[in-house]
């Protein structure tokens, strides 16, 4: 036995020596494991850092536009390559889920309302006296004819809720540093738009630039802004142009003439009811 003494001290140191740098190995392994977690967990903070601010801008740009409550003047012109056809309209709207329309002129559609009360929408169609409802398999549909459809122009507050938004980079347009954010349509939203891609001023939050892209991503629409000044006690862009991107020569404006906002409106003021009976 003490002959084999020697030979196990041997073997045992063996194996302690070997065993060593196979503990080191695995410590830093082990290191290096919790290293790469904690990456992973500083990405997806950074990520949900920037989706958060991404949100946060494109809110702030949705007040800018409307305010707790709005109401604006204003005329739409539909430019064809043969023909243009104006349009004159008022339009009322409560924070981010009650919007009204009213076209006043001419005389052919004045009465004509659009209403969105929380995800339903209705259209007032006064040469045949009914009340249209508007099912979502018609809001990529033209509003009155023009470049606008109905998701457009009744339901804009929908960016805010329906996508999920993701800051890309910085452009400037006319001088103006502006965020470029895109927005993906979250599953099973109602709306038209697959992603939209915004340019936001990073000054006063107001929309210079919108892209419009279908199911297939390929551009559809390019919305842009100019004619920036103060009305209603705010900046904004007074003049809107919307512009196919498959229509050439064709596009439609929308002017600005008189805007208020933050005032007190009733929740009752968008109703049916009130579809029927508004006038000029």
């Amino acid at each position: 036995m003490d002959g084999a003494r020697p030979w196990l001290a041997g073997m045992l140191g063996l194996v302690l020596v070997c065993m060593a740098p196979i503990s080191a190995t695995a410590e830093t392994l082990a290191s290096e494991s919790l290293l790469s977690e904690a990456r992973v967990a500083e990405t997806a903070v950074i990520n949900s850092s920037d989706a958060l601010e991404a949100r946060e801008i494109v809110r702030r740009a949705d007040e800018q536009m409307r305010g707790k409550s709005s109401y604006v003047v204003a005329t739409m012109n539909i430019v064809r390559p043969d023909w243009t056809r104006s349009m004159s309209m008022k339009s009322w709207t409560k924070g981010q889920e009650l919007s009204l329309v009213l076209v006043t002129a001419p005389a052919k559609d004045k009465g004509s309302v659009s209403l969105k009360r929380y995800r339903e929408m209705w259209n007032w169609v006064p040469a045949i006296e009914r009340i249209i409802k508007i099912a979502p398999s018609m809001l990529s549909q033209s509003w009155m004819g023009s470049d606008f459809t109905n998701d457009d122009l009744i339901n804009q507050s929908s960016i805010v809720v329906d996508y999920r938004h993701q800051l890309v980079q910085h452009e400037s347009i006319e001088g103006d540093d502006c965020f470029v954010i895109d927005a993906f349509a979250k599953p099973d939203a109602p709306v038209v738009w697959s992603r939209i891609r915004l340019w936001i001023s990073s000054r006063d939050y107001l929309q210079r630039k919108v892209e419009f892209f279908d199911e297939f991503d390929e551009l559809v629409n390019t919305l842009t802004t100019s004619g920036i000044q103060e009305m209603g006690g705010r900046i904004l862009a007074t003049k809107m142009v919307m512009i196919p991107a498959d229509k050439p020569g064709q596009r439609t404006e929308l002017i600005t003439h008189e805007a208020a906002f933050d005032f007190e409106i009733g929740d009752d003021f968008f109703s049916q009811q009130q579809m029927k009976a508004l006038r000029d």
